[in-house]
């Protein structure tokens, strides 16, 4: 169970820090990742990120609480990323902005969708591959944070990524 001071503080963090965190390009890095690094290596770095973040709020907050505080993680690791990109859906050519909204995306690489539910659905795993196919991207990372144990919430989705 997560401490309720723990709580208290990333919320007013998330809240205070919104804006900053909410980019349209990637944020300027304290000390800049490996530009080398691979694939399996950022998602380790995501995945690694969530499991601190999950450790120190536990279940049962909305996904926006974990979204903020993953975003500062990860800039606490000095990974990039954009956080709630908007992602059109391109129809025969006709533009359409839906209102739909890429959780995270790692180093322009791996996309991360973040989900606060009982029970991870298929359409959650469609979800991210249709994130995957619209945006061109290769990887994506499904995360759960309502869960006793982060590693029984996260699924990794690959799209045509020749490794």
């Amino acid at each position: 169970m997560a401490r309720p001071g723990a709580i208290r503080k990333a919320i007013n963090h998330a809240t205070n820090n919104q804006q900053n965190l909410r980019a349209s390009a990637p944020l300027r890095l304290s000390r800049p990742y490996n530009l080398g690094m691979t694939i399996n290596e950022i998602t380790e770095a995501i995945i690694g990120s969530s499991i601190e973040v999950h450790r120190e709020l536990g279940p049962g907050l909305l996904e926006s609480a974990y979204r903020q505080c993953l975003c500062h993680e990860l800039k606490l690791r000095g990974l990039p990323f954009v956080c709630e990109r908007p992602l059109p859906v391109v129809y025969k050519g006709l533009r359409l902005d839906c209102g739909y909204r890429v959780d995270l995306i790692v180093a322009d690489a791996v996309v991360v969708e973040l989900k606060t539910v009982d029970r991870l659905a298929p359409v959650h795993d469609a979800q991210l591959l249709t994130y995957l196919r619209l945006g061109g991207w290769k990887v994506g990372l499904l995360i759960n944070f309502n869960v006793a144990l982060l590693r029984h919430g996260i699924r990794r989705r690959v799209l045509g990524l020749e490794e």
